[in-house]
């Protein structure tokens, strides 16, 4: 008499469970295989406590088989489900952690700051484009946005997936046009506010500087570009406090008013003994494409004269643009294409490399 699986099923479903079922009933089995005389079949319980103690139901349930005319070779299997562990919640943000004295920041040679007096300077701008020019010509460069109320970086560098935490503790940054990048805006909806006090802001500027694996793509990088808020505030204060920073940038257009408070922001980084490795005159004028004409909307040279004045490196001057713009709302700054503003910023890249700083 040759076995079959209504006959295995009806045996199986003798096996009662604690709750007034059976195995059956209560889908417990699965795989269930007859072959001739041979009978394979797994027996899922619902946890691994329960499976602990349950034997002696996957022996009554072989045994029940075993009985059935035809029978021959007999095996169960007990098992419960693996639940899935869902992937280390990486939680960006607390009080700093206490450290002596500023510390390397571990896969980085140095550490630039990209600085500004005052906001809409464009000093986003300047640092997702300087970050692609160096790297095309041959740096291996990293961005961290450091301006944790107003994270830009992402749309500018056209980055949107969430970086990932293998362990909940490190951070595995992402990668846009040759560059490692990470920023709070990463890892929160584009339009959600960060409403954060200053402890707060500090510990994740910390967080993102040694927990980010910055080595993860190209081995160790030859330079950070640190993209800070506008000011001199806790972010200004944790990143030169807490890391060794080859120097800063200073953004600045040319008008008065903006020069006043990159003039502070100078001040501060004299005040933090961080070096200052040059200026930057951004919106410096405005090239009319239909007829040439060349207007200063905001005064022109003004930066350059503060430089001067006081015996610092003028970087450069970059117009105002109409494709700077565009390409940084779609993701793709201009450094990458050919054209004046790339060989602007090529030629900013250019100084920093030939001057030992990145």
């Amino acid at each position: 008499m040759s076995l079959s699986r209504d006959d295995v099923t009806r045996a199986l479903s003798t096996i009662e469970t604690p709750d007034g079922g059976n195995i059956v009933s209560g889908d417990m089995i699965r795989a269930l295989i007859v072959d001739g005389d041979a009978v394979r079949f797994v027996i899922e319980v619902p946890s691994a406590e329960i499976a602990k103690v349950s034997e002696p139901l996957r022996a009554a349930a072989e045994r029940a088989v075993a009985a059935l005319p035809g029978a021959g070779r007999v095996q169960a299997v007990l098992t419960a489900p693996t639940a899935e562990k869902a992937p280390p919640s990486l939680k960006i943000g607390g009080h700093p952690k206490p450290q002596e004295g500023p510390m390397r920041v571990p896969g980085v040679k140095r550490v630039l700051a990209i600085a500004s007096g005052k906001g809409g300077v464009g000093k986003s701008t300047v640092s997702s484009n300087l970050a692609v020019a160096l790297a095309r010509q041959g740096r291996k460069v990293g961005l961290l946005d450091g301006d944790i109320h107003g994270p830009s970086q992402p749309r500018m560098m056209g980055a949107t997936q969430r970086p990932a935490s293998p362990d909940g503790k490190s951070i595995i940054p992402l990668r846009a046009h040759g560059v490692t990048l990470m920023s709070i805006g990463l890892m929160l909806a584009e339009d959600k506010a960060v409403i954060w006090r200053g402890p707060m802001l500090m510990g994740a500027l910390q967080q993102m500087m040694g927990q980010v694996q910055w080595d993860h793509y190209d081995g160790e990088l030859d330079i950070l570009i640190v993209d800070l808020p506008p000011g001199t505030g806790d972010v200004q204060l944790t990143l030169c406090t807490k890391a060794v920073v080859e120097g800063a940038i200073v953004v600045s257009t040319p008008q008065d008013v903006a020069l006043l408070d990159a003039r502070k922001a100078l001040d501060m980084f004299v005040s933090l003994k961080t070096p200052v490795l040059g200026l930057i005159e951004n919106m410096s004028l405005f090239h009319c494409p239909e007829c040439g004409h060349e207007a200063h909307i905001f005064g022109h040279g003004g930066v350059a004269t503060e430089a001067a004045r006081l015996g610092l490196p003028f970087l450069g001057a970059l117009p105002i643009d109409l494709d700077t713009r565009l390409a940084g709302d779609a993701g793709t700054p201009v450094a990458l294409g050919d054209g004046v503003m790339a060989d602007a910023f090529a030629g900013i890249a250019r100084r920093l490399i030939a001057n030992g700083h990145a």
